[in-house]
């Protein structure tokens, strides 16, 4: 059975976003991701670059990890609003609303069932991992359906925005082990933990 990651980045006080929600690497955004962040992406993780940077970067590396990306509604809103309708063509791109009634692109499937209940049946497809991208929202939906965190944290704080699992997540604490890390010069660290054996699942919500 293939796993749901919550591939993620966050600031050292724990936000994924400002306020706005609004992307923390995009344009005015509060954090400019440092060269050897960027090429340990590339090296390691390709298939979660966006399309556009994957062609400013020449990148073509289909990836290992992940076959399939998730997101809510306002986390993919975000690509639109800068005119990118699907910005993983390279995977199949699923994203979650009940108040979008029709797919932006041809490449993106719009569901409107229960999130949980179709993870579910995602993981028992087979196949590579989930991305589960964001936003908080949604991963505070998914809580106890998540069997992996890869935390890419960033060296700021911001004092308040969107938390890692959005502003309504239902208090329910799980252990993790944390299983790899790496350590960037440029202060970014990449933290990877499994959830623990016999760790108590959540709705979330």
């Amino acid at each position: 059975m293939r796993k749901l990651v919550y591939f993620i980045a966050s600031t050292l006080d724990g936000f994924i976003a400002g306020p706005d929600g609004s992307d923390p690497t995009g344009p005015g955004g509060f954090w400019t991701p440092s060269e050897d962040y960027i090429r340990h992406l590339v090296e390691e993780y390709p298939e979660t670059l966006p399309g556009p940077a994957r062609a400013a970067l020449g990148v073509t590396a289909e990836g290992t990890r992940f076959g399939t990306v998730v997101e809510g509604r306002k986390s993919y809103e975000i690509g639109l609003a800068a005119g990118v309708t699907d910005a993983y063509p390279h995977l199949r791109h699923l994203v979650f609303s009940r108040t979008l009634t029709e797919s932006p692109d041809p490449g993106v499937e719009i569901v409107a069932d229960d999130p949980v209940a179709a993870l579910r049946e995602l993981k028992r497809d087979g196949g590579e991992d989930l991305w589960l991208v964001g936003g908080g929202e949604l991963a505070g939906a998914l809580y106890g359906e998540i069997d992996r965190l890869v935390v890419k944290l960033s060296p700021l704080t911001i004092g308040s925005g969107i938390p890692l699992f959005g502003r309504t997540a239902a208090f329910a604490p799980n252990a993790w082990e944390l299983v790899d890390h790496t350590v960037l010069k440029g202060g970014a660290v990449f933290l990877t933990y499994d959830r623990r054996p016999g760790a108590p699942e959540s709705s979330g919500r």
